[in-house]
């Protein structure tokens, strides 16, 4: 079975960029997308996805804020931080609010499967 995918960036190529990541390996699903913090915890409530690749700087609510309250909900969710390089500090504060890993923009797909894969357990 897939792993159910939400995919949370303010900005619509990212998201698409990384729906197409996901596209091109079988074992994944995107099942919903989230444009800000707040939308990412509804989304996060009402569609329980086996990971989040969650976008550090955005409106509304941060990606921080939005991983804090999501782990509070659920502290088995899966979360992947995607940052801009220069964003160490953010990506320290989200890996303390509970996130499991990061990936750096610009993304190279191979290096966000292995990371995807590594945090869900080797194979997937």
């Amino acid at each position: 079975m897939a792993h159910r995918v939400l995919v949370v960036d303010d900005a619509i190529f990212m998201r698409n960029m990384i729906k197409d990541i996901f596209t091109q390996a079988s074992e994944f699903e995107v099942v919903g997308e989230a444009t800000h913090g707040l939308e990412a915890v509804e989304r996060y409530r009402e569609l329980k996805p086996d990971l989040v690749t969650m976008d550090i700087v955005m409106p509304f609510k941060s990606g921080i804020e939005a991983t804090r309250e999501i782990k509070k909900d659920d502290p088995d969710a899966t979360i992947i931080m995607c940052s801009a390089l220069g964003q160490e500090q953010l990506v320290m504060e989200a890996i303390e609010a509970g996130a499991a890993d990061f990936i750096v923009k610009p993304f190279k797909a191979e290096e966000v499967l292995q990371v995807v894969r590594k945090v869900l357990g080797g194979d997937s």
